[in-house]
C-alpha cells in the first residue's frame, strides 16, 4: 500500500503531498513500491486488500459479470460483421456492433422450414406415394420425421446448455464429443450440405428441362428411345447444372447480402406452392380438374404423341384412324398390320385426378414396385397380351426409369426432411438462442411432418394410381403431378418450386463454405488450413472454391434420385452424433451439463442414434459403409496429425468412467497368470539440470513393452516440493519429452522428499493406482560403485533391493545399461543366454520371449542354461527342461553345466576373512575419512600379498577379466581388484541419483554378484575404544561359514558363464537377495565378465 509519509518521517507531521486526503500509517510490513502502490490504488474502499494477491489470477466477481454480460458472438459471414469490421479497419474509431435482434419466427422457425421443404416435396412425393402406397409412403414419413423430431429434442438441449456460438451443429458436435469426433462429423456435414445443393441445382433445372422449357434442351429428347433418351437427359443436366452453379457461386461470391435479400422471396415460393396444392385438394371434392389419362388395356401411354385418346373416330366420311392408330400400325388404313396387343386391347379413359371423395385411397393404399423398363400399369384392369411375344413400341408407353423397392424409397425421400439446423446455424443473431432455438425447431419440424403426412395420405386419395406412379406426368400431356392438383393453375407449383429450389440451393452455397472455414480455423484439420483463409471482407473464397467443385461431382452424377441417397448418409450420420452427444452427456452426468431445455432422455437420444443407424444401412447399406469410412479415416488423421484441443468434451469424461470402471473391476481380485504381464516401474535418475541420465532404460521398457501393459518412469528429487517445483515441473517434461522419443507408452511420475532413499521408497509404494499398479521394477545398477564417496547410493540400492521383495514386487537390474542397444539397433544374430539357477516363478523364461517380440531383438535366439549338482540327473534334467519350455511354448536351445562340489580355494577363504576383517576393524576404530581409506588399502595391500604367496594360480584363473573405473574415478583400481568394501560408519555424501548407470563396459566385461552379512564376531565396541588386544583379536578371527561358501559360488558360477556365454549379446540370470540381517554391514563380491547383462529377482 501507499506509503504518504515516508518523506516527512523526521518532522512533526510533515505536509502531504497535493491531493492526498486520507493518509495512510507507514508500516515496515507494507510495499511501497510504485506498482503496489498502484494496485492499492486500485483496490482501495473496494474491502478487497485481502485479495489483492489474487488479483492477477482471478478476477473480480464484478469484472467477469461485466464480461459475460457484453459477450456477443455475430454469426461467421454475415454481412453486418462484415462490414463492421471493414468500417474499423478503415477508422480508428471502433464503431459500436448491433446487437442480435431476430426472434423466434424470423430467426428459426421460417429458415427451419424453407430449409426442410425443398426439392423432393415437389418433384418425389407423389411417385413415392404411388410406388410404395399409401401406408408404406406414411410409414416412411413417420420414421424420417420422427428421426428429425429426436434429433431436435437432443439438439435443444445441448444448444440451451450454455452459449451456442455460430457453427451450428458442428460446433456443438466438436464441443461435445471432442476435435475428433467432431472434425469427423463437421466434414461430413459439410459433405451432406454441399450435395445437398447439388441436389437442388438438379431438381431446378429437371423443372426447367422437362415442365418449363422442354425445347431448351441442347441434347434434343425426340425420337431417342431407351438409353438413348436418358443418356440426352442426364448429359442435358450436366451442361446447364454447370451453368446454373457457377452463376449460383457467383452470387454468392459477391455478397451474402443478395442471397439474404431473396430469401424471403423464396420462402414466400415455398408457403404459396403448399397453400396450393392444399387448396387445390379441397376444390377436388366438388370440382376436379380435368387431367384424363389414355389406357391401352392397362397401360398408360404416353400422351405427348397423340391428340385423341381412341383407335378411330367417326366423321362425315365415315371410320377415320387416328394418331394414336399410326403409332402401332403401319399405315394410317383401317386394314394395315398393327401390334399384337394395340390388336387385342381396347382404349380408354380415366380421369387422372378423380377427387378425394372419389374412393381411390382404397385403391392406393399399397405400393407396386417396378424394375426398370417395366410398364405403368393400372391395378384392378384386366389386359390381353401373349407372354411370348416381345414388347413392341416401347417408347408408345409410360415406363420405370428405375428400379425401385423401399429402401431406395427411403433414401430419396429423407433429404425433405433435414434442414432442421438452420436455426441452430443462425444462433448468432438470434436475441435469446437458448428460447429460440428449442421452440423454433420443434415447432418447424411439427409443421412440416403434419405437411408431409396429411400430403401421403391426400395424394393417394385425390390422384389416381398411374398417376402418382407417373414420375414425370408423361401420362398427362408432360405436367408436374404435383401442379395438377393445384388450384388455380399447375404453373403455380412450377413457377414455385423452380424458385424455391434454386433459393435452397443458394442456401447451400453459403452456408457450406462457411462451415468449412470454421472447421479449418479451429485448426484440428492440418490439411484444411488454407480454407480458412478469407477476403477482406470475410468472405471464405477457397472454402468456396472447394464447395463448388465437390458441388460439382454431385451435378455431373445428373440424378436426382442418385444424388439424395449420398446427401442421406452424411446428414444421418450427422444427426446420429447429435443423439450421442446428447445421451452421453446424459448419462455421464457431468457437472457443466445443465441445459434449460427439460424435456429431454438419454433413452430419447439412444433411440435417435438407432434409428440413424438403421435408415443409412436402410437407405444404402454401401454408402453407409463409405460415409463411416470417411468419417474414421477423419477420425484417425485428427487424432494423429490435428492439433490437441482441450473442449471439455464428453469423450474424456467417457474415458474417465470407463478407466474408473476398469479400476474397479480390477480391485475385485489378482488377475489369472495367463494375463500376467510385467507391468515396469522404471526408475532413472536426472542431473542438476533435470535431464535424464539413462536414456537407455526407457530403450529396455520399450523393447520389453512393446507399448502393452502399464508402464510407469519415475524420478526422485531431493529438497522440499514448495522449493523445487520449478524442478519438478522441468522434470516431468523431461520425462515425458524422453518417453516420446523412445515410444514408450505410458505415466510419469516425480516425487520430491528430503532425501533420496525416502522418495525412492515413496515412488516404489504410491505409483499406480487401485489394481492397475505395478508388479515389477526396473533399474540400473549403481554406478561409481567402486568408490567410497558413492557409498550412499549402493546403500540406496541395497535398500531398494530389500523393498521390492518385501512388496513381493520383481526386479530387473540391467548393467552397463548404457552399453544395450537403441531402438534403432538390430541383431542379425547372436544368443540371448538365460542362466536359469533358481525358479523365479517363470519371469526369466518370459523375459527373453519378450525381448524377441520387439525388432532389436527379433533374429536373436534364446539359450537357456541351469545347473546341475553332484546328485543330479544331468540328461533327465535336460529332457525335462525341454518338454517344460515346449509346454511354454518357448523355443530355445537347452544346456545343462555341471558344477560339482570342490574344495574351497585359499584365495576365497583369504578374500573372505580380509572382508571380514576390515568391517570389524573400522567399527573399532574411529578414523577420519582419509584414514579409513587408508587402512582399507594397507589391509588390502597385505591381504594381496598372503594370497598370491598362497595360491596364485586362483588369482590367475579366477581374475583374468577386470572391470574398468568408472568414467569419474580419480585413482586407477588394481586390475585384480573386485571387491567393494564398504563400511556403515564410513560418512556420506548426499546422493544425487536413484538408480545412476555405469560409464560403458569394453566388451567381454559383465558381474555376477553374492551377498555376503557381517561377521559374527564379538560387538563393535563405541568408537575410540579400539585396543591392541582387540585388534589382535580381529586378525585371529575365522570368517563365517556361509559367506565363504557364497564366496565360493559366486566364483565358480562366474568362471562358468565366461566360458559359455562369452559371445551371447545379452546374459539374463538370477540375482541372489540381500542379507535378511539389516544391521550389520553388506558386502558385495563383484566378477566382471561382460557387458551387458540383466539380473532379475
Amino acid at each position: 500500500m501507499l506509503n504518504n509519509l515516508t518523506d516527512t518521517e523526521e518532522g512533526d507531521g510533515g505536509a502531504q503531498s497535493q491531493g492526498d486526503i486520507n493518509p495512510k500509517e507507514s508500516s515496515p510490513f507494507i510495499n511501497s513500491s510504485d506498482a503496489a502502490a498502484e494496485k492499492s490504488q486500485q483496490y482501495d474502499g473496494k474491502n478487497m486488500a485481502l485479495f489483492e494477491e489474487e488479483m492477477d489470477t482471478s478476477p473480480m466477481v464484478s469484472s467477469l459479470l461485466s464480461s459475460l454480460a457484453n459477450y456477443s458472438n455475430l454469426p461467421q459471414g454475415s454481412k453486418e460483421h462484415e462490414e463492421a469490421e471493414n468500417n474499423e479497419a478503415e477508422s480508428s474509431r471502433k464503431k459500436p456492433v448491433k446487437a442480435p435482434q431476430l426472434g423466434t419466427l424470423m430467426g428459426v422457425y421460417l429458415p427451419c422450414i424453407q430449409n426442410i421443404f425443398g426439392v423432393i416435396l415437389f418433384l418425389r412425393m407423389t411417385w413415392l406415394v404411388g410406388i410404395g402406397g399409401v401406408v408404406g409412403c406414411f410409414i416412411i414419413v413417420f420414421i424420417c420425421c420422427s428421426t428429425t423430431m429426436l434429433t431436435a429434442i437432443s439438439m435443444s438441449a445441448i444448444a440451451t446448455n450454455g452459449v451456442v456460438p455460430a457453427g451450428g451443429a458442428y460446433y456443438m458436435i466438436s464441443r461435445s464429443l471432442g476435435p475428433e469426433f467432431g472434425g469427423a462429423v463437421g466434414i461430413c456435414f459439410y459433405l451432406g450440405t454441399t450435395f445437398a445443393g447439388a441436389m437442388y441445382i438438379l431438381g431446378a433445372i429437371e423443372l426447367l428441362l422437362i415442365y418449363i422449357a422442354p425445347k431448351a434442351a441442347i441434347f434434343p429428347l425426340e425420337g431417342l428411345e431407351g438409353s438413348e433418351a436418358e443418356a440426352a437427359l442426364l448429359n442435358n443436366m450436366r451442361v446447364y447444372g454447370t451453368i446454373l452453379l457457377f452463376f449460383m457461386a457467383t452470387v454468392v461470391f459477391v455478397g451474402v447480402k443478395y442471397v439474404n435479400k431473396l430469401a424471403l422471396v423464396f420462402l414466400a415460393c415455398v408457403i404459396l406452392s403448399i397453400l396450393a396444392v392444399y387448396a387445390g385438394v379441397i376444390n377436388t371434392g366438388w370440382d376436379p380438374p380435368e387431367f384424363p389419362v389414355c389406357l391401352l388395356g392397362n397401360r398408360t401411354l404416353v400422351s405427348k404423341n397423340f391428340d385423341v385418346c381412341a383407335k378411330t373416330i367417326e366423321s362425315a366420311n365415315g371410320t377415320v384412324t387416328t394418331q394414336l392408330w399410326r403409332m402401332f400400325c403401319d399405315s394410317p388404313l383401317l386394314n394395315a398390320t398393327c401390334d399384337k396387343y394395340f390388336v387385342a386391347n381396347n382404349i380408354s379413359q380415366v380421369q387422372g385426378i378423380p377427387g378425394v371423395t372419389s374412393g381411390v385411397l382404397a385403391e392406393n393404399m399399397f405400393g407396386t414396385y417396378y424394375e426398370k423398363g417395366d410398364l405403368i400399369a393400372r391395378k384392378n384392369m384386366e389386359s390381353i397380351e401373349d407372354q411370348d411375344d416381345p414388347l413392341t413400341n416401347s417408347n408408345r408407353y409410360v415406363l420405370a426409369d428405375i428400379g425401385s423397392f423401399f429402401t431406395l424409397l427411403v433414401g430419396i425421400y429423407f433429404p425433405s426432411v433435414t434442414g432442421i439446423m438452420a436455426g441452430s446455424n443462425r444462433s448468432g443473431d438470434l436475441r435469446d438462442a437458448q428460447k429460440s432455438i428449442p421452440i423454433g425447431t420443434i415447432a418447424a419440424i411439427t409443421t412440416t411432418s403434419f405437411v408431409y403426412m396429411t400430403s401421403v395420405v391426400l395424394f393417394g386419395a385425390c390422384i389416381e394410381g398411374v398417376v402418382l406412379r407417373d414420375k414425370f406426368g408423361e401420362g398427362v400431356h408432360g405436367n408436374l403431378v404435383i401442379g395438377t392438383l393445384a388450384w388455380p393453375s399447375p404453373w403455380v407449383i412450377v413457377i414455385g418450386s423452380f424458385f424455391s429450389t434454386c433459393g435452397a440451393g443458394l442456401q447451400s452455397l453459403t452456408g457450406a463454405p462457411r462451415l468449412m472455414q470454421a472447421i479449418a480455423k479451429d485448426g484440428i484439420v492440418p490439411a484444411l488450413r488454407i480454407f480458412g483463409h478469407a477476403k477482406a471482407n470475410g468472405e471464405p473464397t477457397w472454402s468456396l472454391l472447394l464447395t463448388v467443385g465437390i458441388c460439382e461431382i454431385g451435378i455431373l452424377i445428373a440424378s436426382l434420385d442418385a444424388v439424395a441417397p449420398i446427401l442421406s448418409m452424411f446428414f444421418l450420420m450427422c444427426y446420429m452424433f447429435v443423439n450421442l452427444a446428447c445421451a452421453l452427456q446424459t448419462l455421464l452426468r457431468t457437472p457443466n451439463w445443465r441445459p434449460r431445455f427439460k424435456f429431454y432422455h438419454w433413452a430419447l437420444s439412444f433411440l435417435g442414434m438407432s434409428l440413424c443407424l438403421t435408415l443409412m444401412f436402410i437407405c444404402s447399406w454401401y454408402y453407409a459403409i463409405i460415409a463411416m469410412l470417411i468419417a474414421g479415416s477423419i477420425y484417425k488423421y485428427i487424432e494423429f496429425a490435428g492439433a490437441e484441443k482441450e473442449w471439455g468434451d464428453g469423450i474424456r469424461g467417457l474415458s474417465l468412467s470407463a478407466a474408473r470402471y476398469a479400476l474397479m473391476r480390477l480391485e475385485e481380485g489378482q488377475p489369472h497368470t495367463k494375463n500376467w504381464r510385467p507391468q515396469l516401474l522404471t526408475l532413472v535418475s536426472t542431473d542438476s539440470e533435470q535431464n535424464i541420465e539413462q536414456p537407455r532404460l526407457l530403450s529396455l521398457t520399450n523393447q520389453l513393452k512393446a507399448g502393452k501393459g502399464l508402464t510407469i518412469v519415475g524420478t526422485a528429487l531431493v529438497g522440499s516440493y514448495l522449493e523445487n517445483q520449478e524442478q519438478t515441473q522441468r522434470a516431468e517434461q523431461a520425462l515425458r519429452k524422453l518417453m516420446e522419443t523412445e515410444k514408450v507408452k505410458g505415466f510419469c511420475q516425480v516425487t520430491v522428499s528430503s532425501n533420496l532413499r525416502d522418495a525412492t521408497s515413496h515412488l516404489l509404494q504410491a505409483s499406480g493406482l487401485g489394481g492397475l499398479k505395478h508388479n515389477a521394477v526396473l533399474v540400473s545398477w549403481p554406478r561409481n560403485w567402486r568408490q567410497g564417496d558413492e557409498h550412499q547410493t549402493w546403500r540406496n540400492f541395497v535398500e531398494l533391493v530389500r523393498e521390492t521383495t518385501a512388496a513381493s514386487l520383481a526386479m530387473l537390474v540391467p548393467k552397463n545399461i548404457a552399453a544395450f542397444p537403441s531402438n534403432g539397433e538390430r541383431f542379425t544374430e547372436g544368443h540371448i543366454d538365460v542362466w536359469w539357477i533358481v525358479h523365479d516363478g517363470g519371469m526369466l523364461m518370459l523375459l527373453p520371449f519378450l525381448l524377441k517380440q520387439h525388432k532389436v531383438w527379433r533374429k536373436c535366439k534364446i539359450r537357456i542354461f541351469t545347473v546341475a549338482q553332484l546328485d543330479d540327473n544331468s540328461i533327465q534334467m535336460k529332457k525335462d527342461l525341454t518338454t517344460f519350455l515346449y509346454h511354454l511354448r518357448i523355443e530355445a536351445l537347452v544346456e545343462v553345466v555341471e558344477m560339482h562340489d570342490s574344495d574351497i580355494s585359499a584365495y576365497t577363504y583369504e578374500k573372505t576373512l580380509v572382508m571380514e576383517q576390515r568391517s570389524q576393524m573400522l567399527k573399532q576404530i574411529n578414523l577420519s575419512k582419509n584414514e579409513r581409506e587408508r587402512e582399507i588399502q594397507s589391509i588390502t595391500d597385505s591381504s594381496r600379498g598372503s594370497i598370491r604367496r598362497k595360491n596364485p594360480a586362483a588369482v590367475t584363473t579366477q581374475l583374468s577379466v577386470t572391470e574398468e573405473p568408472a568414467a569419474d574415478s580419480k585413482e586407477e583400481k588394481p586390475e585384480e581388484e573386485v571387491q567393494l568394501i564398504h563400511d556403515n560408519t564410513t560418512p556420506t555424501t548426499p546422493a544425487t541419483s536413484l538408480s545412476p548407470t555405469e560409464g560403458a563396459k569394453s566388451p567381454g566385461e559383465q558381474v555376477q554378484r553374492t551377498w555376503t552379512e557381517k561377521c559374527d564376531g564379538e560387538p563393535a565396541k563405541p568408537p575410540g575404544a579400539a585396543t591392541p588386544e582387540g585388534i589382535k583379536d580381529i586378525f585371529n578371527m575365522k570368517p563365517n561359514q556361509s559367506n565363504v561358501r557364497r564366496m565360493h559360488t559366486a566364483l565358480r558360477l562366474n568362471e562358468v558363464i565366461i566360458k559359455k556365454s562369452s559371445e551371447a549379446k545379452l546374459v539374463l540370470l538370477n540375482m541372489p537377495g540381500p542379507p535378511k540381517n539389516r544391521t550389520g554391514d553388506e558386502n558385495c563380491i563383484l566378477h566382471t565378465d561382460r557387458s551387458r547383462m540383466c539380473s532379475v529377482r
